[in-house]
């Protein structure tokens, strides 16, 4: 079924009220709520969410220890999504209102040392810090109906319907992308493919071993498979098979950028790693299913 694209310019330059998914404790289902979500500042782009998906990683934060200083209740999860340009702050450059962009939780400033070459893409401006709230100030664009402060994720919290990223953070995509196949570019496929890319850069006819399976290994595998390797074997040491993102690392990611068109000619085979799709009012079903092992990535409907 076709995902609506469309965005108005009614609240440009306004606080715009949507729906969000709130993790307000540990481990709880998530609720969802109306938020009030402030008009981007300098730098940044608010963007209509049209899918996301579930990433181990935000599994982590939803069942974290409130006594840990970066846990942040309540707070809006999610970080791979793929969105259409609502409206623009000011010194935005790099995309305008309309264009398809992909979120991602490593930001790319395009300027320091790191950003600039091809070994590293961990910015040494802003770092991979997972703040709670924007990454230049500190402070969140959301408040709920009582106006009290919601924590962001990551600089993404996708789990919203219309969210705010700092212009660092996105990455034009194509405008005929398939929609429920670019948030997957947002980590875990870029993630592994990196893995395989840049820091094992593996070479025709090797033979790659992978320690930890679910989507980043999937994803490592398939790297490797585009790099000609004669044969992959998957190790899986884990008792919880999904748990593997951060055995790679975030120096690891590859950007989008450089995924996209190999996805567009279905090299990286994206539906593959899709295992279930939810509308956005059954999001906590994506839990249920990642809890039980039965999930690589859950795509999220944000239109149904």
């Amino acid at each position: 079924m076709p995902i609506n694209r469309s965005i108005t310019r009614e609240y440009i330059g306004k606080p715009i009220r949507c729906k969000a998914a709130i993790c307000r404790k540990s481990g709880e289902p998530l609720v969802i709520e109306e938020v009030e979500l402030d008009p981007p500042k300098s730098w940044e782009v608010r963007i209509k969410i049209l899918c996301t998906s579930l990433c181990h990683s935000d599994l982590t934060f939803w069942k974290m220890d409130p006594s840990v200083p970066f846990a942040g209740f309540p707070r809006i999860l999610g970080h791979e999504a793929v969105g259409v340009v609502e409206s623009v702050g000011k010194y935005v450059e790099e995309v305008k209102e309309g264009e398809l962009v992909v979120p991602v939780f490593l930001p790319n400033c395009g300027e320091c040392r790191d950003c600039e070459s091809t070994k590293s893409n961990n910015c040494s401006k802003f770092g991979s810090k997972p703040f709670l709230g924007m990454p230049r100030d500190g402070t969140s664009r959301f408040k709920d109906m009582n106006g009290d402060v919601v924590h962001h994720l990551l600089c993404v919290s996708s789990f919203s319907e219309y969210t705010v990223v700092d212009v660092t953070h996105l990455v034009k995509i194509a405008q005929d992308f398939p929609l429920d196949k670019a948030c997957l570019l947002s980590c875990g496929v870029s993630t592994g493919v990196g893995a395989a890319w840049k820091v094992a850069d593996v070479e025709k006819g090797s033979t790659v071993a992978i320690f930890g399976l679910g989507a980043v290994g999937l994803a490592v595998a398939l790297g490797a498979k585009q790099r000609g390797a004669s044969m992959i074997i998957g190790i899986d040491l884990n008792q919880n098979k999904f748990e593997i993102g951060k055995q790679f690392g975030v120096t690891d990611f590859v950007n989008p950028s450089t995924c996209k068109e190999k996805s567009v000619s279905e090299e990286l085979n994206l539906d593959g790693f899709i295992t279930q799709e939810v509308d956005f009012k059954d999001i906590n079903k994506a839990f249920d299913y990642m809890v039980q092992g039965k999930s690589i990535r859950c795509i999220i409907r944000m239109d149904h």
